[in-house]
């Protein structure tokens, strides 16, 4: 009996891969050297000065070099930055404005945007970066994993992987100011002309974002044939959606109903060494510190087999060597950090809630291969994984220079 084909290959029924769906992908981002970010912007700051402050020798060795970049390494401007474009060496410059990143799944970090210090920054991703763009991110898949295949977020994402190979960077749009969706030609069409013309690019990523599951062969989109279970799909990604911005774009950031919402009942310590969760009281411990109720679902929600909230406790405790710029960290525990863990508590706590309606939608009739090779949709031409030519201004190039257009 012949092998069953791939999905996405254009033979047979099946679900296609989201790399036809969303043809765009940028790898992840590779900075080369971990200090460049940070669980705070302060002590990305307390970095950038220890390192010019250095002397010459002491600083090459903060620095940190690898082959794509050292401190005599001139590189082009990173779009929508002011930073330099010099030699480090030469010219440091005033510490660039930390800004805010998604730094793996779910962990909102801080990463100093200066493309002298970033082996691979991916600048298309930055060019498209804006107040109406938003990045569906692939998880590394491993075996076992129960976690979800996606993430979502208003904020550039690293796509670091915690476990397994990371994932592909997918932005909604192909061009700034929501211009271009980054979809398979013809398939808004195809969507609209079998469930109305209410189908738009967003209500897709939210379907994708309900209904992605991984296989071996990559990471699978069944896209219904019936109304009302693409309405129900969308539905449930829009809420997805929602909860993973965390109020970007004017909306709501997660609440849990009152009685189940996060506390701290005992402050967390200036230092904790230890985080360890109690099912049956529903305690989070941080040292001496006590969180409560926190659900099972929050604790146990994992990626790539590891928890969420061990991995965030794990990079805000841990001092990677004992005078690298990544051991630069606050001397006590920020309120700030409480903040932040209280919000991903209520985070995971709702994603898991929702996992079950999503294992309902892998049920029902599809839109198989055969139907999207009549439409046009496969095979995508190779023009829509490429990224759209985006330039209305010259961008500063190595040392300060600009290209001759």
């Amino acid at each position: 009996m012949a092998a069953p084909a791939a999905a996405g290959s254009g033979e047979g029924p099946h679900s296609p891969l989201l790399d036809d769906l969303m043809p765009w992908s940028v790898r992840p981002l590779r900075t080369g050297r971990p200090w460049v970010t940070a669980p705070d912007a302060a002590s990305l700051r307390a970095r950038w000065e220890r390192l010019v402050r250095a002397p010459e020798p002491e600083r090459e060795r903060l620095f940190g070099p690898t082959r794509a970049r050292t401190p005599q390494t001139p590189v082009a401007a990173l779009p929508g930055q002011s930073t330099g474009t010099g030699r480090f060496a030469r010219e440091p410059g005033p510490c660039p404005e930390p800004v805010r990143i998604l730094h793996g799944p779910f962990d909102e970090q801080w990463l100093l945007p200066d493309h002298r210090l970033i082996d691979a920054a991916r600048p298309e991703l930055w060019r498209v970066a804006d107040d109406h763009q938003v990045f569906l991110v692939e998880h590394g898949r491993v075996p076992q994993d129960t976690g979800p295949a996606l993430s979502v977020t208003a904020l550039l994402p690293d796509g670091h992987s915690p476990a397994g190979r990371p994932g592909r960077i997918r932005p909604l749009y192909r061009r700034p100011g929501g211009g271009e969706p980054n979809l398979a030609p013809g398939l808004l069409a195809l969507l609209r002309a079998r469930h109305g013309d209410t189908v738009t690019a967003e209500s897709v990523l939210a379907w994708i974002l309900a209904a992605a599951r991984r296989t071996p062969a990559g990471c699978v989109v069944p896209l219904p044939a019936d109304t009302a279970r693409w309405s129900a799909g969308v539905e449930l990604g829009q809420e997805l959606l929602r909860l993973q911005l965390r109020g970007a774009r004017g909306g709501e950031r997660p609440r849990l109903p009152g009685g189940r919402r996060p506390y701290v009942r005992a402050a967390v310590p200036p230092g904790p060494s230890e985080l360890s969760y109690d099912a049956e009281e529903q305690v989070l411990a941080l040292g001496s510190g006590r969180i409560s109720p926190v659900p099972a679902g929050a604790w146990e929600f994992q990626v790539g087999g590891v928890r969420m909230l061990e991995l965030w406790f794990g990079r805000r405790t841990a001092v990677s060597g004992a005078d690298g710029l990544d051991a630069v960290l606050p001397r006590a525990w920020p309120q700030e950090w409480t903040s932040e863990l209280l919000e991903l508590i209520t985070l995971l706590a709702l994603l898991a809630e929702l996992r079950p309606r999503q294992d309902e939608l892998a049920e029902g009739p599809e839109i198989g291969a055969p139907e999207l090779r009549a439409a046009g949709v496969l095979p995508v031409p190779a023009t829509a994984r490429r990224p759209a030519s985006v330039l209305d201004h010259q961008e500063e190039g190595p040392d300060g220079q600009f290209a001759l257009l």
